[in-house]
Order: structure tokens, then C-alpha cells, then sequence
């Protein structure tokens, strides 16, 4: 028994939420609830998940912008992202109005994660990493036995996170890549906050922004 997914593109940023669930119990997660929680609803249903929390990567609004939301509609815990994004929490409604989003409600999680914890889905058990330089509180979940990574917007197919946000740190964030991501291993595959999913060996290979290639 593993872990399952399903990827959700939501907002009109296209947006990669993703529905996770334990395949021997099908309780799972709703993570980067940024919006259109219609059709994040839809797909709990089809799936049959029993969803028991929603975990945030990061909060920025096409990734958080729904948490409120569905959090009270389906009386759920928050469990994400690394306390250092609050100030992007607290900022939501901010953030709506520069890119033209609904009005979101502020929340405060029920749970900040850190890295080295792990968040539980049914059975199985992924493992956080705080990965900052897109946002300082930015986190990736990694399902070892599956070898699977939901990476947020720290790297995606060719290309990696922004850094020109408040907070933000380009160095940082190779960092991140470089000194967290890739050492889990190249046949690890990724869930992107944006576009297809890669693997870590692909983006070591090819990635104009952290390949090997680039010293």
C-alpha cells in the first residue's frame, strides 16, 4: 500500500493542488488549497478520500487562498507551512487585491511545520523539509517509500521558484535545491506548484537555473 495522488490546477494561475491519500485507508490531505474548492470537492468525491487535514507548502495566495475556507467547511486542521511565512498569511487579503483574487479570509494554522517533522496522512508518513528562497517559510513533503516530493514553487521543470517576493533569496533557494532536494535522489519525482511533474535527476541534468552543469 502507498501513497496516491491527484493534481488539481486551481486559480487562474494554474495552480498544482494536490489531493493526497493513504491507499489502504483513502484518508489523505488536501495540500495548497489556493482556490476553485468546487473542484477540489469534486475530486475528494470521485476519489472516495476521507480528507482529515489540508498542509500548505507555502502562503502565497494561489497556494493558501482557500484554506479558510474549506478548513471550516469540512473541519479540517492547518497543518504548514514554516512559521517564517505567517507575515504571507497575515497578508492574504494584501496579496488578493494586487493580483485581482477574491478576498480571502486570514488563519492562523493549527500546526507551524519545521523541519525534520513529518505529517501524517492515513498510514503513511512524508517527511518535511524547510526549503526557503521563494518565501523564508516555504516547505516541501517528501513520501519516501514512494518516491515522491510535492515541492511547491521552490523548482519546477526548467525553471525554479521566484525571489523577487518580499523575503525572498535567490541564493537561498538553490541552496535549498541543491543541498536538500537533490540529495534525496534522482528517480525521485515532483509535484511542482506549477506545470508537469520532473524528477530531480531531469532538473540535475538539464535545469538551466541548478543543473550540475552550472558548477
Amino acid at each position: 500500500m502507498s501513497l496516491k495522488y491527484r493534481i488539481i490546477p486551481v486559480t487562474p494561475f494554474q495552480q498544482n493542488c494536490s489531493l493526497i491519500w493513504c491507499e489502504e485507508t483513502r484518508k489523505g490531505a488536501v495540500v495548497d488549497p489556493g482556490g476553485d474548492l468546487d473542484k477540489i470537492r469534486s475530486a475528494i468525491s470521485e476519489e472516495h478520500v476521507e480528507v482529515e487535514k489540508i498542509v500548505l507548502t507555502h502562503a502565497h495566495i494561489d497556494h493558501a487562498g482557500g484554506t479558510a475556507e474549506l478548513a471550516r467547511a469540512l473541519s479540517l486542521p492547518v497543518e504548514g507551512p514554516h512559521k517564517d511565512d505567517n507575515f504571507w498569511i497575515q497578508g492574504l487579503p494584501q496579496q488578493a487585491q494586487m493580483f485581482g483574487f477574491p478576498v480571502p479570509e486570514v488563519f492562523t494554522p493549527d500546526r507551524w511545520l519545521n523541519d525534520g517533522e513529518q505529517v501524517t496522512v492515513g498510514n503513511q508518513s512524508l517527511d518535511v523539509l524547510h526549503c526557503p528562497g521563494h518565501t523564508p517559510g516555504h516547505v516541501v513533503l517528501f513520501h519516501k517509500p514512494s518516491g515522491l516530493a510535492l515541492v511547491g514553487d521552490v523548482i519546477f521543470h526548467g525553471s525554479i521558484g521566484r525571489t523577487d517576493f518580499p523575503k525572498g533569496d535567490h541564493a537561498t533557494l538553490i541552496q535549498s535545491i541543491r543541498g536538500k532536494l537533490f540529495p534525496l535522489g534522482d528517480e525521485i519525482a515532483f509535484i511542482p506548484g506549477h506545470g508537469p511533474m520532473s524528477t530531480f535527476g531531469q532538473e540535475r541534468a538539464t535545469n538551466p537555473f541548478v543543473s550540475d552543469h552550472r558548477g
